[in-house]
């Protein structure tokens, strides 16, 4: 008997390829807008949904340095992660505008509305999608910056492998390398027709407004392509990256050997451990802060503030997921009592100490800032 899935689960027909092409920026925002109220119509959280999910642009603060014929002198364009959303650059919109940059953020296609449709989504469509943002401030600004969160970072790294206008780029957990098994995730499609959960590595309930938490096979196999599309030998501008050890999504060993290569003086990276590590181009910051019950940084956490309403130290959202499937008693508890839960990424280590969240904040985050700031001060 054929399995029946539940709506989220299905694509919805309007969110699998870039629809943005010939747009101004501020007409591809309100289009994109439109279709996520229309998408999430008569859900209790409809406007948060739609606020948090649609593209977004910030004229640069205070006393910015303008451009020599364009209207600004810098410019930086956020793309999101995997499975993600806008909300997630937030923060670093908040940041660079406040830093005199103009901001551009886009949604990448197969995101915003519903798990499902990601099911049909091609890397490459993402790839058109960073390629118009990039031309859209580009037509606007002197110097065009990139930054990227997880999938985001490595489509950040894409493009400027192939648009020399790019004059630099900022990686937050960057997707460089993911598990090999990724490249076989699409064999699901000889027998899903029958079995739809086979398209599936896990179905949860998605209460998260700003990010699925189901994730199907496709999305993994085009994460594969894209990462084996990255430049092999690097860029030659300056790269300010932040990773860390603990990461459990990717691994974040490529983002340190990408850093130990890097060609250009400026370039840093921010690495959160709780090994040290000297080297002259690395900032390490101990990832765990025993006071706040943390054990250590986590994929999710980088980009995101304490102060955030919804991710932060006090947010609305809490991460258990890992005990979904598979232990209801310990999901329970894991989501009532934050006075008792650890906070980390998802590992065996980490586990053993009892209940975790995977901690979705960054509790260095304003440090980070002034490292970013440092970096931009010091740029050609």
């Amino acid at each position: 008997m054929m399995e029946i899935l539940g709506l989220r689960h299905r694509a919805s027909g309007v969110n699998s390829c870039f629809s943005g092409a010939g747009l101004p920026f501020a007409d591809y925002v309100r289009d994109t807008q439109a279709m996520l109220r229309q998408h999430h119509d008569g859900k209790n959280d409809q406007e948060a949904i739609v606020a948090g999910n649609t593209p977004f642009e910030l004229l640069p603060a205070g006393d910015f340095e303008k451009g020599r014929d364009k209207p600004y002198r810098r410019g930086v364009l956020l793309t999101h992660g995997l499975s993600d959303s806008p909300y997630h650059m937030r923060h670093l919109g908040a940041f660079f505008q406040r830093n005199g940059f103009r901001v551009m953020a886009v949604l990448l296609p197969g995101h915003g509305t519903r798990p499902g449709d990601l099911l049909e989504v091609d890397w490459r469509e993402w790839v058109r999608t960073v390629a118009y943002g990039a031309d859209c401030l580009a037509a606007e600004v002197d110097e065009l910056y990139l930054a990227g969160f997880s999938a985001g970072a490595a489509l950040s790294l894409f493009h400027a492998g192939h648009d020399n206008r790019v004059r630099g780029l900022f990686l937050f957990s960057p997707a460089f390398e993911i598990t090999p098994l990724a490249k076989w995730a699409n064999l699901h499609k000889l027998y899903s027709w029958l079995r739809p959960k086979a398209a599936w590595v896990g179905n949860m309930q998605d209460r998260d407004l700003y990010k699925y938490e189901s994730f199907c096979k496709n999305a993994a196999a085009q994460m594969y392509k894209l990462t084996q599309a990255l430049p092999k030998s690097g860029v030659d501008i300056p790269v300010f990256a932040v990773a860390s050890a603990d990461d459990a999504t990717v691994n974040s060993a490529a983002t340190l050997r990408f850093i130990q290569q890097a060609r250009h003086v400026c370039s840093k990276l921010v690495w959160y451990s709780t090994a040290k590590i000297e080297q002259e181009n690395i900032e390490w910051v101990d990832s765990a802060v025993p006071e706040k019950r943390i054990l250590g940084s986590a994929h999710t956490a980088i980009v995101m503030s304490p102060e955030d309403a919804y991710y932060g130290a006090n947010g609305e959202y809490a991460n258990c997921l890992h005990y979904y499937d598979n232990d209801s008693e310990r999901y329970k508890a894991c989501m009532s009592q934050p006075r008792e839960v650890w906070w980390g990424e998802v590992s065996e280590q980490n586990l053993e100490h009892g209940l975790l969240r995977r901690l979705m904040y960054n509790p260095h985050y304003a440090a980070m800032e002034t490292s970013m700031l440092k970096f931009i001060q010091g740029l050609p």
